[in-house]
């Protein structure tokens, strides 16, 4: 078979168009040129698309059949080019990045949909983890740029750069005893168990001689909504769909927390590409935005 893409285009758009000469107007050529392409592909394809006893261009049960293969061919072959398009304007093939499970989902979110339409070519592999964990799929090369909350110094491996704050509060299931109080001192924090993040050369802040620890901020959201003790969380994370209704807010005037900073991770030395930048950039605007 010696069929074309333009013979399928050409037979797309007289079968959407609903004539031969509609479908000529939009694509800008001569009636008898788009009749005689899609003639020589019906002969080609030995297939009768069009019904030529009637007046418009109606298609044929095989016809019908044959315009949704066109289509899926025409889609296929606007992949390949879009793809290699973005390959001639310098723009990886495929790109792994890491991210920290606490960071607000709604700048993920929002981040991810618009490097779909930014770049429809690419083949994104997203890793999530704790904040060790992306910083480790980085160290491993599973990874080529990690975003998580700033934990401490990463170490003298890496390279990194500052996109902006997460707030963070104290929170406690509804029913704990803190929960009663008007508002809460560090004497009565430290009377109850306090839910740190585990993270190694971390240094954080311990309230109570009793602490339980966990390395992710969702396992220690959920250990606070079963009333197990108090944590201090982004507020992200206490007010996730899961969480808002099973903590509570508890206000402490003589502890100040601090905002969350979030960065961005790479291995020292390496140069970021043109869409790791472009993910640095937007996702610090959104944090300052507070997520769309």
């Amino acid at each position: 078979m010696q069929w074309t893409l333009e013979q399928l285009r050409q037979f797309a758009a007289a079968a959407e168009a609903g004539s031969f000469s509609a479908a000529a107007r939009r694509l800008g050529r001569a009636q008898s040129a788009v009749s005689t392409s899609v003639g020589l592909l019906e002969a080609d394809l030995g297939v009768e698309l069009f019904d030529r006893a009637r007046r418009n261009a109606t298609l044929t049960p095989a016809g019908e059949v044959m315009l949704q293969e066109a289509r899926e061919l025409l889609r296929q072959a606007g992949a390949l080019e879009q793809r290699a398009l973005s390959f001639t304007g310098g723009r990886e093939a495929r790109l792994s990045i890491a991210l920290d499970e606490a960071l607000p989902y709604l700048v993920l979110d929002a981040m991810v949909k618009e490097l779909a339409e930014r770049c429809p070519a690419l083949e994104l592999t997203q890793l999530n983890g704790t904040a060790t964990e992306v910083a480790d799929y980085v160290e491993q090369g599973r990874a080529s740029v990690a975003f998580h909350f700033d934990r401490g110094d990463p170490g003298p491996a890496y390279a990194h750069r500052y996109l902006g704050d997460v707030a963070q509060g104290i929170f406690v299931a509804p029913g704990h005893p803190l929960a009663a109080l008007p508002e809460v001192g560090r004497n009565d924090l430290a009377r109850h168990r306090q839910l740190l993040m585990q993270m190694d050369g971390a240094d954080q802040a311990v309230l109570s001689p009793t602490v339980w620890r966990a390395d992710s901020s969702y396992n220690i959201a959920a250990m606070a909504a079963n009333g197990v003790g108090w944590a201090i969380l982004p507020l992200n994370i206490a007010e996730y769909e899961g969480y808002s209704n099973a903590l509570v807010g508890l206000p402490c005037a003589d502890l100040s927390l601090p905002m969350l900073s979030v960065r961005s991770l790479w291995l020292r030395g390496r140069s970021l590409s043109e869409t790791e930048l472009w993910i640095q950039r937007r996702m610090g605007e959104l944090l300052r935005l507070g997520a769309p």
